[in-house]
């Protein structure tokens, strides 16, 4: 009987470690709970990144390297980003080898920000805004660019409710200086027709969703897994 018990056992831990790992980078404004609706099979197991407030003056390209910490490389593993998660997940293909990189509502480099970012680069009009009401003209305007966001508002508003106020002036001031010039072929790319955060126009995507908004992880969860699942799987 103790005999039986031990392969069980070494065949569950076989298993386990056959597991492809898949890391979850949030947005900006977001935690763990915008990916709430997304179902992996057996064959994945999810670990979800947590930011950190990063350092005065840091990078894209630095705060990737601060986050690759956090992710364990010694099996395979997965990098699935949205937004802010999608902009650190391109970085991050440059210094790690993940089997995948899927990337949602985001971007690949700084030529696929609105003109709005690129304004600021040159007129950074950010530095002089108090961090506080960096953080309440995000709680304020969400809903108003991306209304879709309103299927789910208690989750959306306790997310950014959470955030940091520092956290939030400095990762606005990474995106605005982001200064990627191209971009991982392998990556997959899945941006919604009605993103009105980061336009469809800017953007080269690998996969369109009619109707999906920069809030579509979520609100169109079910949709999005199914899309998941099926780039895990080619």
């Amino acid at each position: 009987m103790r005999l039986i018990y031990f392969f069980v056992l070494l065949a569950n831990l076989s298993f386990s470690q056959t597991k492809t790992k898949v890391y979850f980078l949030p947005g900006q404004g977001s935690d763990e709970r915008v990916f709430s609706k997304i179902v992996l099979d057996s064959n994945y197991e999810k670990h979800f990144i947590n930011y950190p407030t990063p350092s005065k003056g840091a990078t894209m390209k630095e705060f990737a390297v601060v986050i690759s910490k956090e992710i364990d490389t010694s099996s395979k593993f997965v990098l699935v980003g949205v937004s802010l998660g999608g902009m650190l997940c391109t970085e991050l293909v440059d210094i790690m080898h993940p089997q995948k990189t899927i990337i949602i509502s985001s971007a690949k480099c700084s030529c696929e920000l609105p003109m709005r970012y690129k304004f600021q680069k040159h007129l950074p009009l950010n530095k002089c805004v108090p961090k506080r009401m960096i953080k309440m003209g995000a709680r304020i305007l969400q809903p108003l660019v991306e209304p879709d966001r309103n299927k789910n508002k208690e989750v959306f508003k306790s997310m950014l409710k959470k955030k940091d106020a520092l956290y939030m002036k400095r990762t606005v001031n990474m995106i605005v200086n982001w200064d990627r010039k191209n971009y991982s072929p392998t990556i997959i790319h899945l941006h919604g027709t009605k993103d009105h955060t980061l336009p469809l126009r800017n953007v080269k995507p690998t996969r369109i969703i009619k109707d999906g908004s920069h809030m579509m992880v979520l609100t169109r969860g079910d949709e999005i897994n199914a899309q998941i699942m099926d780039c895990l799987k080619q």
